[in-house]
């Protein structure tokens, strides 16, 4: 009797197999798939977080007690500062509101802001996305206004139980109407690919041919609400270098981004007061 030899399947024959498959999957299965992987890796990286911050509770339980009632009597100081700052922002919006209805203009609309914690960052997408701790459960929805403490950081590009991705203000991805301060003329603003660790820049175009910038003299370029996504009057960034457009009626130009947005640990989320949230259409 001759005897049969069995040959194993060669791994490339198994991984054409396997991309075969999944190609030929339906959307709905594979949307269902990649959800659910995305949902078991979401609570690792909140775990990490949660002992990055117990990790920081007890160095700072170690230091001297010197340094504690230094650092609280800074805290102190910047409480101060803050709640003055707070009674000048109450006081323009009480003009700005008496100016609204004396001249009969259109409310600009109010936002509830949301803090939320970056989770993750992919060092391949450092640039382009960032994962907060907050989801559609907390009452995130896609297309929300993102914003950090030197201005615009992004908008909320995908939402999940617990957890939002955010676009990144740098990424190519990203398009808004914008504006330079003190000009009410609008432009395009929008992301270009950034290697990681650079200095964060973008592009504008439809520059007014009379707009003049440089290192020496930039502008700065600041959100518009004629984009429908952000308020008036964030920062984005600065304008440092005019070019001549392709169509040779506007301009466009370099806009370098603030740097601390590549080490951005907790964002806000701007909510409009006047939209009904619907969770269940946000859940995927």
């Amino acid at each position: 009797m001759s005897s049969q030899k069995s040959w194993p399947l060669k791994p490339w024959i198994i991984l054409i197999g396997f991309l075969l498959a999944w190609y030929l999957l339906p959307t709905l299965v594979k949307s269902w798939v990649q959800i659910g992987l995305y949902e078991l890796q979401a609570p690792v990286w909140t775990a990490s977080t949660k002992i990055n911050d117990l990790q920081k509770y007890w160095i700072l339980k170690n230091h001297s007690k010197v340094e504690l009632i230094e650092a609280i009597r800074d805290l102190a100081r910047l409480n101060s500062s803050y709640e003055l700052t707070i009674c000048e922002n109450a006081s323009l919006k009480n003009e700005i509101a008496r100016l609204e209805n004396h001249l009969n203009l259109t409310k600009t609309p109010e936002y509830q802001c949301v803090l939320a914690r970056v989770i993750r960052r992919d060092l391949s997408s450092w640039s382009h996305q960032i994962i907060i701790q907050k989801g559609y459960q907390e009452g995130i929805i896609r297309g929300a206004a993102v914003i950090y403490n030197k201005g615009v950081a992004g908008r909320i590009k995908e939402t999940f139980p617990h957890t939002s991705i955010v676009e990144l203000v740098s990424s190519p991805t990203f398009r808004v109407t914008a504006k330079f301060m003190n000009d009410d003329r609008p432009i395009t603003y929008k992301g270009i690919a950034n290697p990681p660790f650079s200095s964060p820049i973008g592009e504008s175009y439809n520059i007014p041919t009379d707009i003049e910038a440089s290192k020496d003299n930039p502008l700065q370029l600041v959100s518009s609400r004629l984009g429908g996504t952000f308020p008036d009057g964030l920062a984005i960034g600065t304008l440092t270098e005019v070019l001549p457009g392709t169509d040779g009626i506007f301009n466009r130009g370099k806009v370098s981004i603030d740097p601390n947005l590549h080490s951005v640990q907790e964002v806000a989320i701007l909510l409009p007061l006047n939209l009904s949230f619907a969770h269940d259409d946000q859940k995927p």
